[in-house]
């Protein structure tokens, strides 16, 4: 009798390794959040925003060359990535760490968890999809949710906090889907990579302005251990590691699926802020759970038979 042979787990169930990967991926980027509030103690967002990026490219463009070899690099189209990723997916991180600062780690993650309604919106608009009753209830949950997390309806409508993070939301959301639909040459690492080159240059010239104009926007003080800890946390691990172990995550849940874990992020922020030694919030947990439903409810899709 001939047995056959088995077959590993991970390939029996590839849903089950691309939960994981999702979940790990998540996991790492709610990392950059309690990071980033304890470097806005001597840091302002333009420099972490400058540095998380420069980082990140000296993860991910090194990465790239590996997997695809130097010929990858030498023909793929940097100018345009800047022009695509710069204005849009630059923009929004500086965006968001004002949002944090602004407001708290916490509220930010949760704010940022519309994210897939924001990227549906888009969808709507382009013509990609209906507009459908779910996804009205959906938005209007997450303004809800919203609202109760931050504590106040004035703390939505008129909160800078707020604001920049529904313009780092959308364009967010914007350059996703415009470095799908620019880069389609490109692999998924080579687009991540190029468009992440983008946002560094942009941001960097931001910060050049920013200079030239008199701003204080670098560190003036000796840059402490902790402090290089917590930016190779912040920039390798919140944006280029997360990244590596997003794509990988979608090349086996597709988008659709993957994007749900990103709503988990408030509470993973919760639990590590609760770890250095932050007092827990219902409040901000219930906020975050409203959230949380609006955003499943707005991506439900009718069951076809």
């Amino acid at each position: 009798m001939t047995i056959a042979p088995s077959t590993p787990q991970h390939q029996r169930n590839p849903m089950l390794a691309g939960n994981g990967l999702a979940i790990a991926s998540t996991l790492v980027w709610a990392l950059s959040f309690p990071a980033a509030e304890i470097l806005f103690e001597t840091w302002t967002p333009l420099a972490l925003a400058w540095v998380k990026f420069l980082l990140a490219v000296g993860f991910l463009v090194p990465l790239w060359m590996f997997h695809e070899g130097w010929e990858a690099l030498r023909r793929a189209p940097w100018l345009r990535g800047i022009i695509v990723a710069g204005p849009t997916i630059g923009l929004s991180t500086y965006l968001l760490l004002v949002s944090q600062n602004l407001t708290n780690a916490v509220t930010a993650a949760i704010l940022s968890a519309t994210m897939p309604i924001a990227g549906a919106a888009i969808e709507v608009v382009t013509g990609a999809r209906r507009l459908r009753a779910t996804f009205v209830a959906g938005l209007a949950l997450s303004i809800i949710g919203g609202i109760v997390a931050t504590g106040s309806v004035k703390g939505i409508s008129r909160g800078w906090g707020a604001v920049t993070m529904a313009a780092s939301v959308f364009l967010y959301a914007l350059g996703s889907y415009w470095s799908v639909r620019k880069f389609p040459e490109l692999s998924v690492s080579g687009r991540t990579a190029v468009t992440i080159f983008g946002s560094a240059v942009f941001i960097t010239g931001i910060t050049a302005l920013a200079a030239l104009a008199g701003q204080d926007v670098l560190p003036s003080h000796q840059i402490t251990g902790k402090e290089i800890l917590l930016l190779l946390v912040f920039g390798m691990l919140g944006l280029g590691a997360a990244q590596v172990l997003w794509l990988a995550a979608v090349e086996k849940l597709g988008v659709a699926i993957t994007t749900f874990h990103v709503n988990a992020a408030p509470f993973y922020v919760m639990l590590f802020m609760v770890a250095l030694g932050e007092t827990w919030s219902w409040r901000n947990a219930i906020g975050a759970a409203i959230v949380v439903a609006g955003v499943l409810l707005a991506q439900k899709r009718k069951r076809r038979v």
